[in-house]
């Protein structure tokens, strides 16, 4: 049940974030494509939510806060990955070890961010459109298993 919740909420973000793309599509028209099987989805929960303005505008506060928040992370994982790779071709082992830890906490952190703002944005929805979004992940979970060959 509580991965399910995991999910629900992860998805919603999703939607979220699709409604904060909408905003901004228009200065990055076709930006999006090539996002696949995620961005359809987002697309197509936003529109089965029928978001209200005021809830679009409160996901756009939310997720641009959760960006704002996590971009430092964001940063420093960009930054330990070359690391990392330098660490690899080095053949250094100990600072192979070191920084996969380190980016496991910094990983850690940004789903910590992530999570929160979807719980945020979970809280804006409708008992109506919490039920339209748990139907929308049981749809969305049974076509993404039967692409995944279960």
């Amino acid at each position: 049940m509580k991965r399910q919740l995991t999910i629900l909420a992860a998805i919603v973000a999703m939607g979220a974030a699709m409604v904060l793309a909408q905003t901004t599509a228009t200065a990055q028209k076709g930006a999006g494509k090539g996002n696949g099987v995620r961005a359809l989805l987002r697309k197509r929960l936003v529109n089965a939510l029928d978001l209200t303005a005021d809830q679009k505008q409160q996901a756009k506060t939310i997720l641009q806060g959760a960006r704002e928040t996590a971009q430092p992370l964001a940063q420093q994982l960009k930054q330990d990955r070359q690391a990392l790779v330098a660490a690899i071709q080095a053949g250094d082992s100990a600072k192979i070890q070191q920084l996969s830890t380190d980016m496991g906490s910094l990983r850690g952190h940004v789903l910590a961010i992530r999570s929160d703002a979807m719980s945020r944005f979970y809280a804006t929805l409708t008992p109506d459109q919490k039920a339209k979004a748990a139907d929308f992940l049981q749809k969305a979970r049974q076509v993404l298993g039967k692409q995944a060959g279960e």
